[in-house]
């Protein structure tokens, strides 16, 4: 029986093959700790019974003619590509004339050409998590013997362009590398990388050994900062910085995902990045053994929806849990946001960070909010500008040959 979701917009969730297993064991990772919700489990593994039931399951869930699946780690090479191999054939089986598109996000240690090979021959677009040039990419990002990592994710990339593959960056934004924005941006365009995704890097150690309090939206007494973390005039900055060449020079070429998501929520359309979303819930997450939870930033026992085997993708993602989940995000706002010139452009940015106060003492403040202002500010004459052209059909690169005063 086929079942559909009760709107018409696509049902998201994120696949964890290998759960929170990995190769590498960088600094700053969120999400190895996840191991701790399943010590029971000896394999953190997705079996293909369990890979068969989600691949029908979401494709007969999507209101649209387009599905997306998303293959998310640990380390999702840690799988053999005959599991890929395997979930295509699925895909294919269950599609029903839809389009299957497949997106997969890796360390790229693990590339070889017959990785690459596969990648081209399927259409599958790769990110790649690097963090810039060697010196900053292999202060946090190292094995479990403590090696660098960045000269094995070079040759993973290099395969990829041998290949064809289309690739983009997922690059973190930390204490050391958001100090040398240029020399990180120029990285990546002498990469000939034209889609990047910055991600601050914001952490916290917690005095207690239960980890939940990560998702909550108030800091606990005893939370410190982890020193890897970025500060908001370092965001600001770091932003500010690249956003400066970017628009004399990059509009059209190299794409951010940033400053793309910010001009779409300036023209009033969707955003690209759920974090400058106005609600939460848009992408779940389901865990090796079936497990679903609100997000991928929340996989805590307190956000776990269901599991696949006992309720559908359809009950959970759109249950009345999800629902709060989402507006969670827009009731959880200070007065400081909700008088903020710029709320339609950051939303108050991902609740997971709203852990400081405002000047009068109101708890929910985003951390980086003193760093989003400040691009905000400085980006807005260019956002406007580019806003106009949009809506009189014009491309937004011709802001590159604008002459336009910061303000």
């Amino acid at each position: 029986m086929t079942t559909y979701a009760p709107f018409a917009k696509p049902l998201y969730v994120m696949l964890k093959p290998v759960g929170a297993v990995c190769n590498l064991a960088c600094d700053y990772c969120y999400y190895l700790e996840k191991a701790k919700l399943y010590q029971n489990n000896p394999k953190h593994v997705m079996s293909e019974e369990l890979l068969e039931k989600f691949i029908e399951e979401y494709i007969n869930s999507q209101t649209m003619p387009q599905v997306l699946f998303t293959w998310h780690g640990g380390e999702t090479l840690m799988r053999p590509l005959s599991f890929y191999k395997k979930a295509m054939e699925l895909q294919q089986k269950y599609a029903r004339g839809r389009t299957i598109d497949n997106c997969i996000q890796t360390n790229g240690t693990l590339l070889t050409d017959e990785w690459c090979e596969f990648f081209k021959a399927n259409n599958w677009l790769v990110g790649v998590s690097i963090d810039g040039p060697q010196e900053f990419h292999d202060e946090y990002r190292k094995n479990k013997l403590g090696k660098p990592s960045f000269v094995k994710v070079m040759q993973g990339i290099n395969l990829l362009k041998k290949h064809g593959v289309e690739w983009n960056a997922m690059a973190v934004v930390n204490d050391f590398n958001a100090d040398y924005p240029l020399e990180f941006y120029r990285f990546f365009k002498e990469l000939d990388c034209h889609y990047i995704q910055f991600a601050p890097i914001v952490e916290r150690t917690f005095a207690h050994e239960d980890g939940r309090h990560l998702a909550s939206l108030a800091q606990s007494e005893g939370d410190t900062l982890a020193e890897f973390s970025i500060t908001p005039e370092q965001w600001g900055n770091f932003l500010c910085t690249i956003f400066d060449e970017w628009v004399k020079e990059d509009v059209g070429n190299y794409y951010i995902q940033l400053f793309d998501s910010t001009l779409a929520n300036w023209v009033g359309e969707q955003p690209g990045v759920c974090t400058l979303a106005k609600t939460c819930g848009h992408a779940g997450v389901m865990e090796f053994n079936g497990d679903v939870y609100s997000c991928d930033h929340f996989v805590f026992p307190e956000f776990k929806l269901g599991n696949i085997y006992t309720q559908t993708l359809v009950e959970m993602m759109y249950s009345e849990r999800q629902s709060a989940f989402g507006q969670m995000k827009q009731q959880s706002l200070p007065t400081q946001c909700k008088e903020c010139e710029f709320l339609f452009a950051c939303n108050g940015e991902c609740p997971k960070n709203r852990f400081v106060h405002t000047a009068t003492g109101e708890p929910g403040l985003n951390y980086l909010c003193k760093g989003y202002y400040q691009f905000f500010k400085h980006a807005a004459p260019y956002m406007d500008f580019m806003k106009n052209e949009l809506m009189n059909q014009r491309p937004p690169a011709n802001v590159m040959s604008a002459t336009i005063q910061p303000e």
